[in-house]
């Protein structure tokens, strides 16, 4: 399945065959004729000259613990993780605007699988050492037998607007400056997803929002995340109260300051030569869902 119009890495759906996945059997059958993605634990993939991933007959893989990703047209597809890594291996940031859909989804979810299996070797109820079953999909415990599954984080993203021509962009502390994003933040216990929009821009901006609206979601394996993306709209007074923690500036941008922003962030060519009182000089790139809901709110999509 495929949704041509969705952020990038949301984009196509895969088989994912789950029924097979304790089938030893089959998947043993299905590893002689599968193609398989290496990963390495820093989570780089081996791509070649056009940054488009290089996939490898099972023949040609290496040893490494082995994750059924799921099936393409009658074609098994596995990753692998491989202590290999150097030159030509490059990270899912580095490659994520520049490879096609179907790579995008599969590097996706093999990466997500890797950090999930680095980060639960050890049981989170009694500390016992746990290992891969379901072909990396669970870990089970050791000692009392538990299994355990993948996580994933949710996370809000969102794009504020006023109702007019000026939407609200922010940076963090670590972001250099003059680059500036969409807020978001992780979702709490107990809380739901429009609950979380509306904190998160009132504990980062002292914001008011309404009209919350869900747009699309991405996932985003960093390590472990589900970014969910909406739109919403100034309630009230548009004044903003930094939290100096997570926010080192913020501020109402014109659509037309936006996409000036926006074409010197695509132009990878042209160095940057802009004054000293350019406020917004450079917004994320085409890969992430924070760029999906930017480019939608000056198209006049929101």
């Amino acid at each position: 399945m495929s949704s041509p119009d969705g952020p990038p890495l949301s984009r196509v759906t895969f088989d994912r065959a789950a029924q097979h996945r304790t089938d030893d059997a089959w998947l043993a059958d299905a590893w002689t004729r599968a193609k398989v993605v290496l990963i390495s634990p820093k989570s780089t993939t081996p791509v070649g000259a056009d940054d488009r991933v290089q996939f490898r007959d099972a023949a040609d893989a290496r040893d490494g613990p082995r994750r059924f990703l799921g099936v393409i047209d009658d074609v098994p597809y596995f990753a692998v993780t491989t202590e290999e890594d150097g030159d030509g291996w490059k990270t899912l940031r580095e490659i994520g605007g520049d490879i096609g859909d179907l790579e995008a989804s599969l590097v996706v979810s093999a990466i997500g699988l890797e950090q999930w299996h680095q980060r639960h070797t050890h049981c989170p109820r009694c500390g016992s050492p746990t290992v891969e079953a379901q072909a990396g999909w669970t870990r089970i415990c050791t000692n009392d037998g538990s299994q355990h599954f993948p996580r994933t984080d949710p996370a809000v993203i969102m794009l504020i607007h006023d109702g007019g021509d000026l939407a609200l962009l922010g940076r963090g502390p670590q972001w250099g400056e003059g680059r500036f994003s969409t807020l978001a933040g992780f979702v709490e216990p107990g809380e739901s997803l429009e609950a979380a929009v509306a904190r998160e821009v009132y504990e980062e901006v002292g914001i008011k929002i309404h009209d919350v609206r869900y747009i699309a979601s991405q996932p985003w394996p960093f390590p472990a995340s589900l970014m969910v993306g909406f739109v919403a709209q100034l309630d009230g007074d548009p004044s903003i109260t930094l939290d100096p923690v997570e926010m080192a500036e913020a501020g109402w941008f014109t659509r037309e300051e936006v996409r000036r922003a926006a074409d010197w962030t695509d132009d990878l060519e042209t160095p940057l030569d802009v004054g000293p009182d350019v406020r917004l000089r450079a917004i994320p790139p085409h890969f992430s869902i924070s760029r999906y809901l930017i480019d939608r709110w000056l198209a006049g999509a929101v």
